[in-house]
């Protein structure tokens, strides 16, 4: 293991468990006054979006509870007006085959950052996981993020497709090429070794979840999901993952909205604490 100082950043290498990536924030040469949001990882809420997957939905749920079906508290699954009869059959079906770990929740807040909002409210387990139902983020991966949240209860375990061990599969050469230079922006306007800052395979404490104000509503809220935690100074560990193109189903984001994630991630660069957190946190 080696370990890097500069007066901004602590970074933290380490081969184990497959190329991992430990950064913690400090701000102007100071720590910042970190907030410990979970001392264990007891379980874990997985938030599933659902317009209109359904053998994809299956395996998932499948998949994760053959896994590690000890760590998980519920399946989240958030349907609205858009998804279609044979997804919600099938979410009723896992529903009845899984009454003690499968919830169906009907949509209230609009688009993805909206279900995800959603979710957030319903989490009861210590985590919430973020993750698609479509199979783009792999769930044969999600016990690597509980053995990696058991171990740092109180950092974001995210997916990250560029480190060694991650990748593309299916991503067309521009989009590719547009990520790439986006987040290299990002890393740096955030001073962060992060190199995948949007990619929303994500492990969370659900009471940092909760603590936070959000503001997006569409797919920007998985950007969002990750900047405010680093403007907290909370720990993100990155886990190489392959991204591939889904099989079923068809995308709801389409490509120009995908411009719309600059608007959040420069406007939080320069909140402070008291402007991300919904209530003020109590002085010591």
């Amino acid at each position: 293991m080696v370990n890097l100082r500069d007066n901004r950043l602590t970074m933290v290498f380490s081969s184990a468990g497959g190329n991992v990536l430990l950064v913690k924030r400090r701000d102007g040469g100071k720590n910042m006054a970190i907030k410990s949001y979970a001392d264990q990882m007891s379980s874990v809420s997985v938030f599933l979006p659902v317009m209109d997957e359904t053998e994809s939905l299956v395996k998932t749920v499948e998949i994760i509870l053959a896994d590690c079906g000890d760590a998980i508290r519920e399946f989240l699954v958030v349907v609205c007006k858009k998804t279609t009869p044979a997804a919600r059959e099938t979410a009723a079906g896992l529903r009845a085959r899984f009454p003690d770990k499968v919830k169906v929740i009907e949509q209230q807040r609009p688009f993805l950052g909206g279900a995800t909002q959603d979710a957030f409210d319903f989490a009861t387990g210590s985590h919430v996981l973020m993750m698609a139902s479509d199979l783009e983020t792999p769930p044969d991966r999600v016990k690597e993020y509980v053995a990696q949240g058991r171990a740092h209860p109180n950092a974001i375990i995210t997916g990250s497709r560029w480190i060694k061990g991650g990748g593309f599969e299916g991503y067309s050469k521009l989009k590719w090429f547009l990520n790439f230079i986006f987040q290299k922006s990002f890393s740096i306007m955030y001073m962060t070794h992060l190199s995948d800052m949007t990619y929303g395979f994500r492990l969370i404490p659900t009471a940092l979840v909760k603590a936070i104000r959000w503001e997006e509503t569409r797919h920007p809220f998985l950007f969002e999901t990750l900047v405010k935690p680093l403007r907290l100074g909370v720990e993100v560990i990155e886990l190489p993952i392959t991204w591939r193109a889904r099989e079923e189903g068809v995308s709801n984001n389409p490509f120009m909205r995908n411009f719309e994630y600059f608007r959040i991630g420069l406007k939080t660069r320069f909140y402070s604490r008291e402007r991300i957190l919904k209530q003020p946190e109590p002085k010591p």
